[in-house]
């Protein structure tokens, strides 16, 4: 049975203790080619080699947002294994070439070229979870997947040109699947994104020579506005001081300013009672206003507005209050597998 969404104090000062000593498996593979990034959580790093009788009967799947570097996730990953009593792995991959490779590892593989067009893109990247799935769960394996921000975009894209995945639940955190370059965020990023986006090459290439404590600096001045910033975060945002990464960031962003415009409300309605939607408050890329639209127009999903003031990027911050209240939100679920 799954614990309280608020643990009293004590309990949450264990918990915390062993979210922190729970150990996370990273790997670097290549999926459709283009470099990815993997963290495991839980006992079950291969789950399609190992005797089915060990296999889980759950995977939790992380589908990050952008800057799409699996590392953001981490606490969140630890809290949320944690939260659903160590029983299901959780997994979160990184958006094809968002992550910077390691030594000796190149960030797109000598392969078909077919195979990489437009991986790196919106619809590529699409593709390159479909593949991961394919390539490394059982097809038969239920599946939570959870969204933040423009990975939302992507699980209802998933959901819809994979309707043979065992999805129990989709939770979309923040969900940017409408009208982006119309967000109060949106129309400033816009033309910065789509027309200008390659002027701050320059800038990263050259920020790039600087020694990884100054690079950490730099992280810590930028984020100095949170009162208690993630140290997962600040070590994972010294990606984006790779040409490579950044520039494949910025191109994905370019493509969803000018491709996520509707949103699929047809995908939406014949998914509706396995999906969950979570709103902010002050969130500039899916405004308030989108949440009582999409609320109008579906009274009977389970759609919810932020009430306790998340930022957008929630993982600089409150990674294990989110976790805590995802898993509550499944506590019925889960006892019913």
């Amino acid at each position: 049975m799954l614990g309280a969404a608020e643990p009293p104090p004590g309990e949450a000062s264990m918990r915390a203790v062993s979210e922190d000593q729970i150990p996370l498996h990273e790997e670097f593979i290549y999926c459709c080619g283009a470099a990815t990034q993997v963290l495991k959580c839980g006992p079950w790093r291969d789950l399609l080699n190992g005797e089915s009788t060990d296999l889980p009967r759950l995977l939790f799947l992380i589908i990050p947002g952008n800057p799409g570097l699996a590392g953001y996730y981490r606490t969140f990953i630890q809290a949320l294994y944690c939260g659903l009593n160590q029983q299901y792995p959780v997994w979160a991959v990184s958006h094809a070439g968002h992550c910077k490779p390691p030594s000796g590892m190149e960030m797109t593989e000598d392969t078909d070229m077919k195979e990489l067009e437009d991986i790196f893109g919106l619809h590529g990247q699409t593709e390159h979870k479909l593949d991961f799935l394919r390539k490394n769960v059982p097809k038969d394996m239920k599946l939570v997947l959870i969204g933040h921000s423009i990975g939302c975009y992507i699980t209802l894209e998933m959901m819809k040109r994979a309707s043979e995945l065992k999805v129990l639940r989709s939770v979309l955190l923040f969900p940017t699947i409408e009208r982006m370059a119309q967000s109060p965020k949106g129309k400033f990023m816009t033309p910065l994104l789509c027309k200008l986006r390659y002027i701050l090459y320059m800038p990263v290439y050259l920020l790039s020579f600087l020694p990884e404590r100054a690079k950490t600096s730099i992280v810590r001045f930028a984020l100095r506005g949170l009162k208690c910033p993630d140290e997962a975060s600040i070590a994972t945002s010294i990606n984006l001081f790779s040409v490579d990464c950044t520039a494949n960031i910025l191109y994905m962003a370019s493509q969803e300013m000018l491709k996520v415009v509707d949103r699929d409300s047809t995908t939406i309605q014949q998914n509706l009672k396995k999906l969950i939607f979570y709103y902010g408050t002050a969130d500039g890329w899916c405004p308030q206003q989108y949440y009582e639209e999409i609320k109008m127009d579906f009274p009977d999903g389970d759609i919810r507005l932020c009430e306790r003031g998340f930022r957008h990027a929630f993982v600089l911050d409150a990674s294990k209050e989110m976790a805590a209240m995802i898993t509550h939100w499944l506590q019925d679920d889960l006892t019913k597998l």
